[in-house]
Order: structure tokens, then sequence, then C-alpha cells
């Protein structure tokens, strides 16, 4: 099947390289003309874990191919997705230009029957609104689906591969019928495809993320509830996370999510909510725990040097948002290291792929190494904010040659409380005992 997927950001590039997997022709069109050539030229523009490989390849199967012409991308594709940004405007609404802009192109350009599919995360009745714009110029027949997407980033190639699901909205027969058609490969373990209508499919999306974000949410309250009674919020998760009514899942302490998709999503669900003059009180507070939750460590910081913060260095593991990607949007790290650098701290930080883009926002205000290890060394404690794998079981005689001092800020909760009594740290993490160290 011929399809042309508008927009080649991590949703429309792991979208359209998974879709050519399976033996569609696709090809992806962006305005960037920069990315469109690198992107051309057989370089990859995102770190997603698994991708590269069948970007690759389906570039030498000719499959999956790239242009900034809209009209040459769309030319002969029965399904049309779109898979563009939408931000956060000033509002907390999410700002629907460019998919209103590519649908208001589209009309004109359409030649026959064409399945128009919002792919990105839309508040409902978006998909009225898109066609809307596509039939002021269209002459010819055409459906507006809505098809929500459920990657996770660090494993998103295998989440479109073998979905858990599959969620499609729409009332049209013919378009239902392409989709099913579309989606056969993926679901042949039995994963459902989930039909709906246009409006219910696009509150499926933010409903999900909103129930996750608030479910991680509702576990950092537990966790600063036990610091307070002396619990350990690893046995309170563990004991709550075997109740199959709850799953253990989303529901590990830490310094907050970021990332692109829950921040915006809770915030433009509540808005939208809002708009329908629905006070959504538990995403305010979702959002409102969230903010304070980010930099909670800081007083930890500042207490533990006596609030004489000017001249130390911290060793910073990790600036990407979670492990396995070089996503820094809404990024914990980056909240706590533009409150240390106020204080007067120097930043010494390594992420196994996040680095360069944080120098492209932070410049030379902040130091960058390749290791964990060379950022540690001379260093007055480490903090901890995103759990890579590599930070998880690191050379502790080696750290102790190196650290100025022996001081570890966990805001993932990655090391064992004995160990770290062993090993002589003073050690403090999230909705557990503090360990002042030898």
């Amino acid at each position: 099947m011929k399809i042309a997927v508008v927009g080649t950001g991590y949703v429309g590039l792991v979208t359209g390289t998974c879709f050519a997997e399976t033996g569609n022709t696709v090809t992806c069109v962006d305005i960037d003309k920069e990315k469109v050539k690198k992107l051309q030229n057989g370089t990859i523009t995102i770190y997603e874990p698994g991708l590269e490989q069948l970007f690759e390849r389906n570039i030498k199967q000719e499959r999956l191919s790239f242009t900034t012409n809209l009209a040459e991308g769309i030319k002969d594709a029965k399904i049309i997705f779109l898979a563009l940004p939408t931000p956060p405007g000033e509002d907390g609404s999410a700002d629907l230009k460019y998919i209103l802009k590519v649908a208001d192109d589209l009309g004109p350009l359409l030649s026959d029957y064409t399945v128009i599919v919002d792919k990105s995360t839309v508040p409902v009745g978006t998909a009225d609104k898109v066609h809307a714009k596509i039939a002021a110029h269209a002459k010819v027949d055409f459906d507006v689906v809505s098809n929500p997407e459920f990657l996770r980033e660090g494993v998103a190639v295998e989440d479109f591969m073998k979905p858990d699901r599959v969620v499609i909205g729409t009332t049209s027969p013919r378009a239902r019928k392409i989709m099913e058609t579309l989606y056969a490969p993926y679901v042949r373990q039995g994963n459902p495809i989930i039909f709906m209508d246009e409006r219910s499919a696009e509150l499926t999306k933010y409903a999900a993320n909103a129930f996750l974000a608030t479910k991680i949410t509702f576990m950092n309250e537990i966790a600063n509830v036990c610091e307070l009674v002396g619990a350990d919020v690893d046995a309170v998760r563990k004991g709550v996370g075997t109740d199959s009514r709850i799953g253990k899942r989303f529901l590990f302490p830490g310094i907050g999510y970021g990332g692109s998709c829950f921040p915006k999503d809770v915030q433009a669900l509540a808005k939208s909510a809002q708009d329908a003059q629905y006070d959504f009180r538990i995403l305010r507070s979702v959002m409102d725990v969230n903010e304070d939750q980010k930099t909670r460590l800081i007083a930890r910081v500042k207490e533990h040097f006596k609030g004489n913060l000017k001249g130390k260095s911290i060793a910073f593991w990790g600036l990407s948002f979670k492990p396995h990607t070089d996503d820094i949007r809404e990024a914990p790290a980056l909240y706590n290291i533009e409150a240390l650098l106020q204080e007067g701290v120097t930043i010494r930080a390594h992420d196994p792929e996040a680095i360069e883009n944080v120098r492209r926002i932070m410049g030379d205000k902040i130091q960058y190494f390749e290791t964990p290890y060379d950022a540690a060394e001379g260093a007055d404690a480490i903090f901890i904010s995103t759990e890579w794998p590599e930070f998880r079981t690191p050379d502790f005689e080696k750290l102790n040659t190196i650290l100025k001092g022996k001081v570890i800020f966990d805001g993932r909760n990655l090391y064992d409380l004995d160990l770290m009594k062993d090993q002589g740290y003073a050690y403090f993490s999230i909705g557990r005992e503090v360990i002042n160290g030898k």
C-alpha cells in the first residue's frame, strides 16, 4: 500500500519506518530541508533503539523515502498520516496550527479517495476541524480518521510492531476496511484493533496518558509521606503493585515525569475539560505535585552542604527524561541543573545519548563528559536524574578513588540502602531512609 507520513519527528519517523517494514511504500514529508537532506542521505535524526536498522534496510529496499514537497509526497497515497507537533499554547491547550495548515494544503491536492489519519495527539473535535479544512477545497471523497499512537520512547519499535492494542476512530465503513488491512500484520498475535468514533479515539489517548501520569504522581506522594513517617516506599510499592487491580507498572517514585507526552497531554486534557466547563481537579493536582517533585532533592542538597553550595561541583548522571532516548523535553535533570547553577554549583554532566541536545540549549553553562566516571572525577557529589542501565551497577571501588565527596543524590532510587551503608556513602533517595555515610 502507498502511504504518506507528514512530519518526520519522533512519531512520524517511527510510524513511517515501521509501516515500510511490513512491505508498504512510504514517503515521509517534512518542511525542514536540513532534516530531510540528512534522512535522504541515510542519516537518522532521532535516537531510538532498533530503529536505525529498519530505517537503513527500508531505504535500501526503496520502500522508504523523504521529501519536502507535499504534492510529491502524497501522490497516489491511499492513506496520509498527519504526525505533526501539537505543542502546548500559553493557556495549556494543544496548538493545532501545524495540523490545520497541512489539512488546508491537502484539499486541492487530493486526486482520489484518501484516508487522512490524525496520528498526533490532538484534542477532542480535531478530526472535525481537519475534515472541514480539507473539505473546503477538496473535489474528491475522503475520510478523516483518528489513530492515536501509544509508543513508549526507548521501546517504540517493539510497541509499534507488537502493539498492546490499536485504537482507530472512524464511523466510515470504507475507511475502517482500509485501516484494518493496514494494521493486519501488526495484530496477528491476537492483540485487538479497537474501533470507535473519532472523538472517543481522540479522548482515549489523553485519558491513557493522564491516568499513567496520575499513577506516577500518586506514588511520588506516597514516597513523600514515607519520608515523614519512616516507611520505605520500595516496600510499599511492592505491596501495592502485586494487587492485580492496580498492577506494578508506573509505580516507581522519583523526581517526576517529563518527556513530550505526559506534561503536555495532562495539561491539554485539563484545558479541554475546562473549555467544556468541567474542573478536572485530579489533573490540576497531578500537575502541581509533579512540578514540585522535579526539584524535591534540591532541599536535600542544600541541607547536606549546610546551605553553602557556591563553588561545589556536582556530577549529573543522566540528562534525558528517561533512559534509551535522547529526548530532553521537560526532563527533570534540566530543572535541577538550573536550580543548582543559580546557587553557584559547577555541573559536570554525562548522558549516553542526550549530551548534544542539552549542549544546544545550555551551551557552555555546564561541562560535558563522555563517561560517568569522567563526570564524577573530583566532584563533591553525584546527582542521578535518569535511570540509564549503566548507572545501576557502577564500579564503586573506582568511584571511591575519584570522587571528592562520597555523596549521592539519587532521584531514581537505583541503589540498595545496605549497599550504600557498606560503601560509606551519604545517600539521599526518594521515599526511603537517608544514609548519612561514614
